[in-house]
């Protein structure tokens, strides 16, 4: 860590770096900034930065405020925007107790200490979601969404803004050092997907972060505006976050098993059937807003019902076929959590629900290889087949009671979480739609 430490330091000075952004995130996900000069950096890394963790929701109460933000030198980048003379950087903060101890409502430690548990059973958890947006004119909530483009599945619009920015978000990309496995049109008008490359979990959720950020300052860059809002068009898809993990013992994949029929060896398959098992308590943490649900329907390709299968996209757990002579690759895919969550809360209670199926020895139900949206209820019912929660306030409901989730996130998120939730779907509980007029106000 020093090395990494006096790393950032010589960097700073010689590439004349004026500002240093401490990054880090609320409960919900939402990125968070404190600038600082190059004067204040060794000072950072020794003692932290302090705050008041009581101006950041889900953070502190008032009488219990102050906290630190350390930043983690290996989370050093540079900003590839702005001025070429005032040069910024980033790095992401662990946030502590004054006493040094990790702050129980930081998002990050959180993580680090469901990874902790998992290298505990010698394993590192490794994920690549694939990242689902929408470009639009612009963010203005008064008129439905314009879209830049018309173009469906891997579209070539050559002579479309939203490939021109798609192309420049990829190059800031590579410049912060976040690799991208593929990019292409997605299936919605103005719907594009970027797929970022394998890597261990705690560093792809700071690379989420990361590229919500760097998707939207883009946008804005070309006087457009980019969302990741699950749902904002009707009628067409809404935009997932669909997630690949294995997890590894050193250099090898423990989800792979030569012998076996599917390749999956006793973990991976003890992991989906956590995963399965416990998929309705986790899905208000990986689909955390009210508008998730609207995505969560028959007839958009998102999963609906806790099945697994290998080459079914309407199953929620999917074992993608491996290339030739690759079979060591072999990884699930998880399809409920879409882009709006937080990414660091998100892969703790997935990776909380697979540890707990391989430590309990779950049993892996059949696979299911029928198309579950055309089964009939009965034929679903029949089969075991259970639906995922259908609002948020169901799968508020599965959370309250999961002691799996309140472990996985603690007590002070776990009971913040919930609270703010309810809050939100009171909110829109509250609120008479347009669909309502529509429907009943001419006939009642």
């Amino acid at each position: 860590m020093e090395r990494q430490q006096d790393y950032v330091l010589r960097t700073v000075e010689e590439r004349g770096v004026r500002l240093i952004r401490l990054w880090f995130t609320d409960v919900l996900g939402q990125l968070k900034s404190v600038a600082i000069s190059p004067a204040e950096l060794e000072n950072a890394f020794d003692e932290g930065m302090h705050f008041d963790g009581s101006a950041i929701d889900g953070f502190s109460r008032v009488q219990e405020s102050d906290v630190l933000a350390r930043p983690d030198p290996n989370t050093f980048e540079l900003l590839p925007w702005g001025d070429r003379e005032d040069v910024s950087a980033r790095m992401f903060c662990d946030i502590l107790n004054h006493d040094g101890t990790p702050f129980e409502g930081d998002p990050r430690q959180v993580l680090k200490r469901n990874l902790d548990r998992a290298r505990e059973k010698g394993f590192s958890f490794m994920v690549a979601p694939e990242m689902e947006f929408f470009y639009f004119e612009d963010g203005d909530p008064s008129h439905l969404p314009r879209p830049l483009d018309s173009g469906s599945y891997f579209d070539l619009t050559t002579a479309d803004v939203a490939s021109d920015l798609r192309k420049r978000t990829l190059q800031v990309l590579e410049a912060m050092g976040i690799p991208v496995e593929y990019s292409f049109h997605e299936d919605a008008p103005s719907q594009h997907e970027i797929d970022l490359r394998y890597t261990d979990a705690l560093s792809m959720a700071d690379n989420v972060m990361t590229f919500r950020l760097v998707v939207r300052e883009i946008a804005l860059e070309q006087g457009a505006y980019a969302t990741f809002m699950p749902k904002p068009l009707a009628g067409v898809q809404g935009s997932g976050m669909h997630t690949h993990m294995s997890l590894f013992e050193g250099d090898r994949n423990a989800f792979h098993e030569p012998g076996d029929q599917y390749g999956l060896s006793k973990v991976a398959r003890g992991f989906i059937a956590g995963l399965l098992h416990h998929a309705g308590e986790i899905t208000a943490v990986t689909n955390q807003i009210v508008n998730s649900y609207k995505r969560l329907i028959v007839g958009y390709e998102a999963p609906v019902y806790v099945t697994w299968a290998r080459n079914n996209r309407s199953a929620l757990v999917r074992v993608p076929v491996t290339k030739r002579g690759k079979e060591s690759s072999t990884r699930i895919e998880y399809r409920a959590p879409d882009p709006a969550c937080n990414p660091y809360l998100a892969f703790s209670v997935i990776l909380a629900a697979g540890l707990r199926g391989i430590e309990g020895g779950y049993e892996l139900p059949p696979e299911s290889s029928a198309n579950v949206f055309e089964l009939t209820p009965e034929e679903r019912a029949a089969e075991g087949i259970e639906p995922l929660p259908q609002s948020l306030s169901d799968a508020l409901d599965l959370m309250e009671g999961s002691e799996l989730v309140a472990e996985a996130l603690g007590e002070h998120i776990f009971e913040w979480f919930l609270r703010n939730k309810r809050a939100e779907w009171f909110a829109y509980k509250s609120q008479v739609t347009q669909f309502e007029l529509d429907r009943y106000l001419p006939n009642l």
